[in-house]
């Protein structure tokens, strides 16, 4: 088994959650297909880079953007994610710097969520992790883009959570009312200029570094370190699909 292979209680795991109706002609083993995508994440390489034992990296690349353009990862990422008990939500978002590739997407297209930061064309990875630090939501937007828009889409969307818990940026009234419409509670300080404070609890505060821990291990996979891709889907499937392995990993370690 090569470094970056899906291990067999990984494979278990993820295997049923894939479509297994195929059309025609058998398509190629998905273990391997899937373990030479985990290659690219992992190590950011060139798709024309592929070692030559996970087959044709047009197979490989043609199966990654395909499913990616069905809505398959998100698809296998939101069904690992609705294992969790979503109790705790820690949200945060992380700038992503894009490649010079990523930014050769044809003028006049659909929003490919890369803008214009401080540091150069980017885009800015939304997340949500429950509390043992595992992913249940997942955004992306241009880069200089205010995290409250897509950070209140995904609050919106948690159905059983009961503290949710985010740093300044997120101080907004619109926010924290919607946070209190899905049955939760809010913690987040306010801004400074406030005359109003609003009181955060320490030692739950203490634990939004779960999601700070989340992107560090995002970033492991260097395809979502920085971004490759022109097309928002795929990028937005490459960070599905890291989170994916997150979670399979949470679960072999835990048998």
């Amino acid at each position: 088994m090569a470094r970056f292979d899906l291990s067999d209680a990984e494979w278990v795991i993820i295997a049923p959650l894939l479509p297994n109706k195929p059309r025609g002609v058998p398509r190629t083993d998905d273990r391997r297909v899937l373990n030479g995508i985990f290659y690219i994440l992992r190590t950011g390489s060139p798709w024309r880079d592929l070692p030559g034992r996970y087959g044709p990296y047009t197979t490989v690349y043609n199966r990654f953007n395909r499913w990616a353009k069905a809505g398959v990862w998100i698809s296998v990422f939101r069904a690992l994610s609705e294992r969790s008990p979503e109790s705790m939500a820690f949200i945060d978002s992380s700038i992503i710097r894009a490649h010079q590739h990523a930014a050769g997407g044809k003028k006049g297209g659909p929003d490919n969520a890369i803008g214009l930061s401080r540091g150069g064309l980017s885009t800015k990875i939304h997340a949500i992790v429950d509390e043992r630090g595992l992913p249940i939501r997942l955004g992306l937007s241009q880069g200089q883009a205010s995290d409250q828009g897509v950070g209140a889409e995904l609050i919106a969307s948690l159905t059983r959570a009961r503290h949710v818990v985010a740093d300044r940026g997120y101080d907004a009234r619109a926010l924290v009312e919607g946070i209190e419409a899905i049955g939760a509670t809010a913690h987040i300080p306010t801004q400074r200029r406030r005359k109003v404070q609003r009181s955060v609890s320490k030692p739950i505060y203490r634990q939004r570094n779960l999601v700070e821990r989340f992107f560090c291990k995002l970033k492991h996979f260097r395809r979502c370190a920085t971004r490759f891709d022109k097309l928002a889907r795929n990028f937005l499937a490459a960070v599905a699909l890291a989170s994916t392995r997150l979670w399979a990993r949470s679960y072999e370690s835990t048998t």
